[in-house]
């Protein structure tokens, strides 16, 4: 009898109750290809052995503990990587908050107390540049060195996209901060993506024709570089979509907004107001850059332009 809890969210090392699992251990940020690789891993040997297959992950991402000053922002809420490591295959999710306790345990210490006690490994899935143990001395042979003695299976996976080329979260943040969606969303194995509610805004868009929805993203995600793109915003996730053309920027053309702004004109929709919302952003390319124009209506042709392009581009998707 196989001893799996569907979809159970531990928040917290301490509240996983006893039992057998196969775990599949990483930051997992973005839940990328490489990700949902070490994730298939985990489950076909939680079935074969069977168990339950549990993705256990840290908030926030080590290296923010461990080298303060590092970039803080990543690619998926927490909600969303959730949301994602279930969708990969995980019966159970566990939510490690990375302390400065839990970085000064030793690679031993880290994998008998928790690993095998608390979480009830009998076998354990990394990707192939796993780190672990204080100062992250701990890489995959030592893994398999410490957990032989206790019969306890450790695989690690290779992370590479087709091309052959390494898949890294950092790698993919790095495509995102430039604008380049698509050779993001080839690593990903989706399109990149904000998550947020939708807030109130100065409502200028609304006044020239092309009313948008503000996007309160969820703290900690990376944004994209300032432009305008093509993609697709979700009303309350897996609800309504609709295709719509995306600003990332200052409003460079009035001058007078300080903070970076994520507004979507929502292509084709007539329905009521959704301030309060939760909605979601996807980012299929960019269509140009952020520019000043000469007048309100050099500015309107603009956008007409980029709407009928980003109607050409969502088009196929429909």
């Amino acid at each position: 009898m196989t001893e799996r809890q569907i979809r159970t969210l531990h928040q917290g090392i301490a509240e996983v109750p006893p039992g057998r699992r196969s775990v599949a251990l990483g930051t997992f940020d973005g839940v990328h290809l490489g990700h949902q690789a070490v994730i298939r891993a985990a489950k076909e040997t939680g079935e074969r052995l069977g168990v339950s297959t549990m993705a256990a992950t840290f908030h926030p991402r080590p290296a923010t503990v461990i080298r303060p000053g590092t970039p803080s922002a990543s690619l998926s809420g927490i909600t969303e990587r959730i949301r994602m490591l279930y969708q990969a295959g995980a019966d159970e999710v566990v939510m490690m908050r990375f302390t400065p306790q839990l970085a000064a345990l030793s690679a031993r210490d880290f994998v008998e107390q928790v690993l095998v006690d608390a979480f009830g490994a009998v076998a354990i899935t990394v990707g192939e540049d796993f780190r672990f143990g204080h100062d992250r001395l701990g890489g995959v042979e030592a893994m398999q060195a410490l957990c032989e003695p206790l019969g306890v299976e450790v695989a690690a996976v290779l992370l590479l996209a087709n091309d052959g080329d390494k898949i890294s979260s950092s790698r993919i943040r790095g495509l995102i901060s430039e604008g380049e969606m698509q050779e993001a969303a080839k690593l990903l194995g989706r399109l990149p993506s904000l998550d947020g509610v939708v807030s109130h805004g100065d409502k200028r868009g609304r006044e020239i024709g092309f009313p948008t929805a503000n996007l309160s993203a969820v703290p900690g995600q990376q944004l994209p570089a300032e432009g305008v793109y093509a993609g697709w915003a979700t009303i309350n996730p897996g609800e309504q979509r609709f295709a719509a053309a995306i600003s990332v920027g200052r409003n460079p053309h009035f001058g007078d907004v300080d903070d970076l702004r994520v507004e979507a004109h929502l292509l084709n929709y007539d329905g009521p107001e959704i301030y309060d919302q939760p909605l979601r952003l996807d980012f299929h390319s960019m269509v140009r850059r952020q520019g000043v124009y000469d007048s309100i209506e050099a500015l309107i042709a603009q956008i007409t332009a980029d709407v009928e392009v980003v109607r050409q581009r969502t088009s196929a998707f429909a």
